[in-house]
């Protein structure tokens, strides 16, 4: 609720979409968050998919709910579009720059994830 609140206070035009980074196995969490190419894999679409960084802006915010539960591989790619503020879908070359606020939450103690090293120190910076 909080994070619905912000979004809708802040003047942003976007859409608010929020992603249960605890619920998804990770290879669905990549391409929910960022897309994919038609093709790219096994049972993608023939037209492929925005995937919700892509397609909630510009203006959009992004929750990233229990992002304590995301995958650490998954991390990184969401480091890289923090810090570049640009996406690229699964199986393209081609980066598109982003407008997206990302808001996150987690149940869990952080700092005991990034001190067993659950949780990237670099990315809690970049969302802080």
């Amino acid at each position: 609720m909080v994070a619905r609140a912000l979004h809708r206070r802040s003047g942003r035009t976007g859409e608010f979409v929020a992603i249960n980074c605890g619920a998804l196995p990770r290879d669905l969490l990549a391409t929910e968050l960022f897309g994919y190419e038609g093709g790219a894999f096994t049972g993608a679409r023939g037209d492929g998919r925005g995937g919700e960084v892509r397609v909630r802006g510009p203006g959009g915010t992004l929750f990233l709910d229990e992002i304590g539960e995301m995958p650490v591989d998954m991390q990184v790619s969401l480091l890289r579009v923090l810090q570049e503020q640009s996406v690229t879908k699964l199986g393209s070359n081609t980066a598109k720059t982003l407008d997206v606020r990302v808001i996150a939450a987690t149940n869990q103690n952080i700092e005991r994830l990034i001190s067993e090293k659950k949780f990237r120190s670099d990315l809690y910076y970049r969302l802080s």
